[in-house]
C-alpha cells in the first residue's frame, strides 16, 4: 500500500520558526520525502517476491532479510518524520493541565522532566521521544539511535524530536543543545497534548 507525502502538514508551518531556517526544514523534508519515496519501492518489491524467494530466507543475508529490515527503517523515518513535523510551528511555553499533572506525577515536576528530555536528547544519536506506556501507565523519555530502533511495545510516541545532525547543522553547526532550546521554543503543545489524550 503507497504512502503519500504529508505535503499540507509541512506547508503549515512554511513560515519563519524561531531559530530554526526555512532552508533547514526545506531541506529536512526533502529526507522526509525520501523515506516516504523508499517505502513505496520497497512495498512495491514485497509483493514481487516469488516462493524461490521465501525459500531462500536468511539471516546472514537474503533478500527477504534486506527488503523486512529496509522497510522497518523507512517505515520508522516516515513516521518520526511525520509526528515531529507535526508539533513545530507553535509558541513553545508549558502543556495543558492533564499533560502537565502527567508529566509532574512522572518526573517530580514539569522543570525535571524537561531537564532529562533535553539531555536524553543531547544523548541521543538519532531521535528523543516522550511516549505513553499503556502497559505501566506513565510517561517515559527515551531514545531512538535509528529510525527503526525506537519500538517499546505498547508505548505510545507523543512527542519527537529529532536530533540527527541534519536537523540542526545548518543552523546550529555542532551546538545540538541551542537546537532543543529552539525546538522547545517552537513546540505545539497542543499537538502533544492530543496524542496523549489519543493515546490514554
Amino acid at each position: 500500500m503507497a504512502h503519500q507525502l504529508a505535503a499540507q502538514q509541512f506547508a503549515s508551518f512554511q513560515k519563519d520558526l524561531e531559530g530554526i531556517s526555512k532552508r533547514t526544514m526545506e531541506e529536512h523534508y526533502k529526507l522526509y520525502q525520501g523515506y516516504v519515496n523508499k517505502y513505496n519501492e520497497i512495498q512495491t518489491k514485497l509483493q514481487a517476491l516469488t516462493a524461490d524467494d521465501y525459500k531462500a530466507a536468511n539471516p546472514t543475508y537474503s533478500l527477504v532479510r534486506e527488503l523486512k529490515v529496509e522497510l522497518a527503517r523507512a517505515v520508522g523515518g516516515v513516521k518520526n518524520h511525520e509526528l515531529y513535523f507535526a508539533h513545530l510551528g507553535g509558541k513553545g511555553g508549558e502543556p495543558g493541565a492533564a499533560l502537565k499533572a502527567q508529566l509532574e506525577k512522572d518526573f517530580g515536576s514539569f522543570d525535571k522532566w524537561l531537564a532529562d528530555f533535553k539531555a536524553t536528547g543531547v544523548a541521543a544519536r538519532g531521535w528523543a521521544f516522550l511516549a505513553w506506556d499503556r502497559e505501566y501507565g506513565r510517561l517515559f523519555n527515551m531514545i531512538g539511535d535509528e529510525q527503526f530502533s525506537f519500538p517499546v511495545w505498547n508505548a505510545v510516541p507523543i512527542l519527537a524530536m529529532d536530533v540527527f545532525e541534519h536537523a540542526f547543522f545548518i543552523d546550529f553547526g555542532a551546538a545540538k543543545a541551542g537546537y532543543i532550546e529552539k525546538f522547545f521554543a517552537n513546540l505545539d503543545w497542543g499537538d502533544v497534548e492530543k496524542r496523549f489524550a489519543g493515546a490514554k
